[in-house]
């Protein structure tokens, strides 16, 4: 495997960069192939990579408290909105990066963490501006903003020749969309009079682009996007619309496959008018239908409720230490509260990203 080697330069006096590098090197469980380098995973999204930065904005849309975090290390509410790690932490890990992606909010983050990347995400974000709106959260515009600010910081850490380098090589994660659908969409209603599903999800495919665009503008070259979720088959949605039987809200899984098709096109579409980007499409929606509609097979026991409380409706602050009857083993259950997976679950739905980080990425 290739280790990080950073361009030659003048202004290049950092020699604990070094120290990352053979760290990198010995922890990486992936092989990246020779003289080739993945210095830092980058994130943007909602709250399945949030990994704190709602921690201390003016939002109900928070989880740093118990029993979230309870299988974190130290048991620690971190503002992760899952019982452990999150996939950009796992990602980072399997990689070798490093253990887990903290947030760009978080007043404990040191200059160096800034190297090896951080996570930019808003729980109950979304591609469309009115849901992070409707929910009081950081919007993707905004979540650029803060990119721009890392950027300066980066280039007096490690100059702008290195930061340059980093962010071309670097791994750009963006993960939203169902906050879209689930919410200011089918729930909220807040669109539904003005748009139809399809109309919905060109608005939303539509902002997706600007934004990747943008990220390329500042630097990004290598870029996955997660598709949308089975939205309709997590347990909050069973609930409110799944009908007394709580099943999958196949109305919401409809916009889904819409929205995740005309995604593809799009990044099809940016490889011919940016060909030295790599835009990937990373599928989770049928790895997570699969995992729910076959949860034996990898070794999960309940698929249609969440281990917080009743598992039925509570998420962010209705998951709290005095929810009644919340689970002792996490790891039969695919679901941690009635929206986001567990760790466990996590670590299956991301094995597949790595096959495709190899064989997209290099």
């Amino acid at each position: 495997m290739g280790m990080i080697v950073f361009p030659s330069s003048s202004t290049f006096l950092l020699p604990h960069l070094l120290v990352f590098a053979l760290f990198i090197t010995a922890k990486a469980l992936l092989k990246i192939p020779e003289n080739q380098t993945m210095p830092a995973v980058i994130v943007f999204g909602d709250s399945i990579v949030d990994a704190g930065n709602n921690n201390d904005i003016q939002t109900i849309i928070k989880c740093n408290f118990l029993p979230y975090g309870r299988d974190f290390d130290g048991g620690v509410p971190t503002g992760r909105f899952c019982n452990g790690k999150i996939p950009s932490d796992l990602i980072a890990e399997e990689l070798g990066i490093k253990d887990t992606v903290p947030a760009y909010l978080d007043p404990t983050l040191k200059p160096q963490d800034l190297i090896t990347g951080v996570t930019f995400a808003s729980g109950g974000t979304g591609y469309d501006p009115l849901t992070s709106k409707l929910a009081s959260v950081i919007p993707l515009g905004e979540q650029l903003n803060y990119f721009k600010e890392y950027i300066a910081k980066l280039k007096d850490v490690v100059g702008e020749e290195q930061t340059n380098f980093i962010l071309a090589k670097s791994m750009i994660l963006v993960v939203a969309g169902s906050d879209d659908i689930a919410n200011t969409y089918f729930v909220f209603r807040a669109r539904k009079l003005q748009y139809d599903i399809p109309a919905y999800t060109d608005l939303m495919v539509n902002s997706a682009a600007e934004f990747l665009k943008e990220l390329y503008g500042l630097g990004a070259r290598r870029i996955g996007v997660f598709s949308t979720p089975p939205i309709g088959c997590v347990p909050s949605q069973r609930t409110l619309a799944g009908g007394i039987e709580r099943e999958c809200a196949e109305d919401y899984n409809v916009a889904a496959t819409l929205f995740n098709n005309k995604l593809i096109s799009v990044l099809d579409s940016f490889r011919t008018s940016m060909p030295d980007g790599r835009f990937v499409y990373i599928d989770v929606y049928n790895p997570l239908l699969d995992l729910i509609e076959n949860p034996q097979k990898s070794g999960f026991e309940v698929a249609n409720k969440g281990c917080c409380g009743t598992g039925n409706i509570e998420v962010s602050v209705l998951c709290n230490q005095l929810s009644p009857s919340t689970c002792t083993n996490v790891d039969k259950y695919i679901f941690w509260d009635s929206y986001h997976p567990t760790e466990k679950a996590y670590r299956v739905l991301v094995t597949p990203v790595f096959q495709k980080i190899m064989n997209e990425f290099f």
